[in-house]
């Protein structure tokens, strides 16, 4: 039996090996736990900067209206993934319709208002050349009547009335080339289809025609509808916010880092990532795109003001980007605001600090959704004048070169 079973004393001499022991043991323990830590801090932690203040970030594009309407077709759900271009929601069109047909009838109007203006030009170029006509006759029979006259062959009443014949016949002419020139003030520099009326009205009839196609609201991106606001039956307005698209092709990590550090964290860096939404499962792989330029603080909604007395020292964070390997993103998808643990490899050789490697090549920073909407408002409106412009044979801008000959004498 042992002195524990039998309850007898322990001697000094067995205490104090058992404390030596048990000293010894811890001593050993600290020295191992030292090693280990500055093992850890020698291959890793020295090179390594690890946060868990980091989430995965996105795109989130939002879908506006951009016309006034009551919407009659919600086309795309949340969670729904969209091309680019795809109709999200079709609006009421009948009012922009009928506004498109009055700019339509407008623009028709104009046109044929100026095709009046060089008609009636043409007609007062007519005039001319036919008053100046009868005024060279008048002038040719007033120089044979005064040699006439010399002789006694024609009376002097007959001279007198031709001389008057002739002052009322260049007051006419006068008044043809006022009226030319009060035309010419309307029409000259232009042709017919590009008078200023006509522009203005095209102007109207193309914003018509635009605010027709915006009837239908179009996804600016591929990417999957999130937080869906309107319903069918509400009225919208340029400006309400429809939903949100948020390509998930393309994630990035923003890791807020304590400044103290920061000092080694260059662009350029590589960096590991792993998600709580996989745990230890998975590990993606990125690389430090740029630095924010000021810490979390200063882009706050109140920032806040160190010249006050109540000034309390507080280590701040900087964001920092890192990509995602889109590859990895494709076999194991993300969701912008998930948490991570980013570990930054500070070793690595870098940019300088305010380098910055972000690129904007991906489809959510450009849009050609709109690109066609004005070409084919401006066809259509092409169109429209040449089936209204009404051109006489031989209607050209050489035929009232005469008439502006004369209107210059």
């Amino acid at each position: 039996m042992t002195v524990e079973q039998t309850g007898a004393p322990r001697s000094r001499k067995s205490i104090r090996a058992r404390r030596n022991f048990l000293l010894k043991a811890l001593a050993v323990g600290v020295v191992v736990g030292v090693l280990a830590a500055a093992f850890r801090y020698l291959t890793y932690d020295r090179d390594w900067v690890t946060t868990d203040n980091a989430f995965v970030s996105g795109n989130i594009i939002p879908v506006q209206a951009d016309a006034t309407g009551v919407v009659a077709k919600v086309l795309a759900e949340e969670t729904q993934l969209v091309k680019n271009g795809d109709v999200l929601i079709q609006l009421d069109e009948q009012r922009a319709r009928a506004a498109l047909g009055q700019a339509e009838a407008e623009l028709a109007r104009a046109v044929r208002n100026v095709g009046a203006l060089f008609a009636n030009r043409r007609q007062i170029c007519q005039k001319i050349t036919a008053r100046a006509a009868v005024r060279e006759r008048t002038v040719h029979d007033l120089a044979r009547y005064k040699q006439a006259a010399t002789s006694g062959a024609a009376s002097g009443q007959v001279l007198q009335n031709t001389q008057d014949t002739l002052a009322a016949q260049e007051a006419d002419l006068r008044e043809a080339r006022a009226e030319y020139q009060a035309m010419e003030s309307r029409l000259g520099g232009v042709t017919p289809t590009t008078h200023p009326d006509i522009e203005f009205a095209k102007a109207r009839f193309n914003d018509a025609y635009i605010e027709f196609l915006r009837q239908s609201i179009r996804a600016p991106a591929t990417g999957y509808v999130a937080k869906r606001r309107v319903q069918v039956g509400q009225r919208v307005r340029p400006g309400d916010q429809i939903m949100n698209i948020v390509p998930l092709d393309h994630l990035w990590v923003e890791a807020n880092l304590w400044e103290n550090r920061m000092e080694r964290v260059r662009p350029g860096q590589p960096a590991i990532i792993k998600v709580d939404l996989y745990g230890s499962s998975a590990t993606f792989h990125g690389a430090v795109e740029g630095l924010v330029p000021g810490s979390g603080s200063v882009f706050a909604t109140l920032p806040p003001d160190n010249a006050t007395g109540n000034f309390i020292r507080i280590v701040q964070r900087v964001p920092v980007r890192i990509a995602i390997d889109p590859e990895e993103l494709k076999k194991t998808p993300l969701r912008p605001g998930l948490s991570t643990v980013t570990s930054i490899n500070v070793s690595a050789e870098a940019k300088p600090m305010n380098g910055s490697v972000v690129k904007t090549s991906t489809g959510e920073y450009s849009t050609t959704v709109f690109d066609k909407d004005l070409a084919d408002a401006k066809t259509r409106a092409d169109d429209i004048i040449k089936k209204n412009l009404v051109r006489a044979p031989g209607d050209t801008d050489q035929s009232c070169a005469a008439g502006r000959e004369m209107s210059v004498r």
